[in-house]
């Protein structure tokens, strides 16, 4: 098929009964079988198909249950009163069921540009496509061949028209279709690829790899906002370092976080373990369930670069408040370019950074006025991810964790009112001390007290 690349892709139908596979209707939305049973009472063919029965496939559990239907999207909110329609590049239903969304698209055709439906190409690049189809032509329109695979409820099996289920025994993400063509169509099939090898623990066929230098500048082309959820989707989906690993590995991390790549091509060993470590961390938490930011993500990401222009502008003489400010400013007005990040992150980010500086300044009123910080916690964690930058910065990690587990006034009394504020003039903590326990008096003899 590929729209323009002139390749046939011929779909070859194996169905996979219920007995040959491991998806169970348990481990399946209850949600999304409603749509799919109402669908199937009116009279239209609609199968679970996707990302859903790839990991359902793999002993996964999958995030989001899609579906794909011989229904248009009119003929969908007809039939569920609790459906909207949303999209102009790809017309789509969302069902809503309280905060699950479950999203039904009409099978896509073949259609040329300029025939029956709607569909506009760019500079190869698909800017709106609403040409419906059959469930064959649907396939081979997907990007990967195991995302092409449909969960059929009428008998429980599932349908593979491209090879999907071999490529998940074999490990391996192979495009449908000639990889330059499917690129061009959409540059972010690129970055999806790195996501998927990453979340999926494969690798990417050597053919879909190939184009990821000469076509990587096409990212720039996407719209940043886009680009920044599918960061999102990268980085706090639980396989972050995976992901930036795969990034790296394919050479998409310089199109996608330019500023990181150029620090890191420095050979900056701290540097690379705080990124590592801070995207480990990350991870963590996600598997324990624990709130994450954003902002701590692009902060730990972005420094590298934020810190050594800061230095450069403080070897030329400004104050260090306005070099710090002004290299943010900087790095991520070049950053957003890219990827769109939001304010609220970016005003996160530069408190973090900023504050940075202020952890060597120990003095009294300057290190409770830090510890009253709404950012303090923050960027006392970005502080000890630091850790390997020099022994110095490893040593005030450790001072400013004990300097929290001390009592106010004992810690107030440690601290010198001025004075300098070097590493090297740290006060010296006192360790904290031990609720003492109460002296048992001890009996004379002849002492009856207490006795019956």
């Amino acid at each position: 098929m590929n729209l323009q690349s002139g390749t046939d892709i011929t779909p070859a139908l194996r169905i996979i009964p219920r007995d040959q596979h491991i998806i169970s209707r348990k481990n399946i939305s209850n949600a999304a079988l409603r749509v799919l049973y109402r669908l199937n009472e009116a009279g239209y063919t609609a199968y679970l198909v996707g990302g859903a029965v790839r990991d359902l496939l793999l002993g996964l559990h999958p995030k989001d249950f899609d579906i794909a239907t011989s229904a248009t999207p009119d003929e969908v909110k007809r039939l569920f009163r609790n459906c909207r329609l949303i999209g102009r590049r790809f017309r789509l239903a969302h069902v809503v069921f309280g905060p699950e969304i479950i999203e039904v698209a009409t099978f896509r055709g073949l259609g040329e540009e300029g025939g029956e439906g709607d569909r506009h190409i760019v500079d190869g690049r698909i800017v709106r496509d609403n040409i419906w189809g059959t469930i064959e032509e649907d396939a081979i329109r997907r990007d990967f061949r195991v995302n092409a695979m449909y969960y059929d409820i009428s008998d429980f099996s599932v349908r593979d028209y491209v090879g999907g289920m071999q490529d998940l025994q074999d490990r391996v993400l192979r495009l449908i279709g000639d990889p330059v063509t499917r690129y061009r169509e959409d540059p972010v099939r690129m970055l999806r690829a790195a996501r998927l090898a990453a979340k999926l623990d494969m690798r990417i066929d050597a053919a879909a790899m190939a184009p990821f230098e000469s076509l990587g500048p096409l990212l720039a082309e996407a719209a940043p906002a886009r680009l920044f959820d599918e960061s999102l989707k990268m980085f706090l989906g639980g396989q972050g370092l995976k992901s930036f690993r795969m990034l790296e590995h394919s050479g998409l991390l310089k199109f996608l976080f330019p500023v990181t790549a150029r620090a890191l091509a420095r050979g900056d060993d701290a540097l690379r373990s705080l990124v590592g470590q801070g995207l480990a961390n990350t991870d963590a938490r996600i598997a324990e369930d624990k709130s994450v930011t954003p902002a701590f993500l692009f902060a730990v990401l972005l420094w590298g670069e934020v810190r050594d222009v800061a230095q450069h502008w403080m070897a030329r003489g400004q104050d260090g408040s306005e070099a710090w400010a002004r290299a943010a400013a900087q790095v991520v007005a070049e950053q957003c370019q890219r990827v769109a990040i939001p304010r609220r992150f970016t005003l996160t980010m530069e408190e973090i950074w900023s504050l940075q500086p202020r952890f060597e300044q120990i003095q009294r009123k300057r290190v409770f006025r830090l510890m009253t910080h709404p950012r303090f916690r923050a960027a006392f964690d970005f502080l000890l991810l630091r850790a390997d930058e020099s022994p110095a910065i490893r040593e005030l990690g450790l001072w400013w964790a004990h300097a929290q587990q001390l009592p106010q006034d004992v810690l107030s009394a440690a601290l010198p009112v001025g004075g300098g504020s070097a590493v090297s003039d740290h006060a010296a903590l006192p360790v904290a001390a031990r609720p003492s326990r109460p002296r048992r008096r001890r009996r004379k003899p002849g002492d009856k007290s207490g006795s019956a």
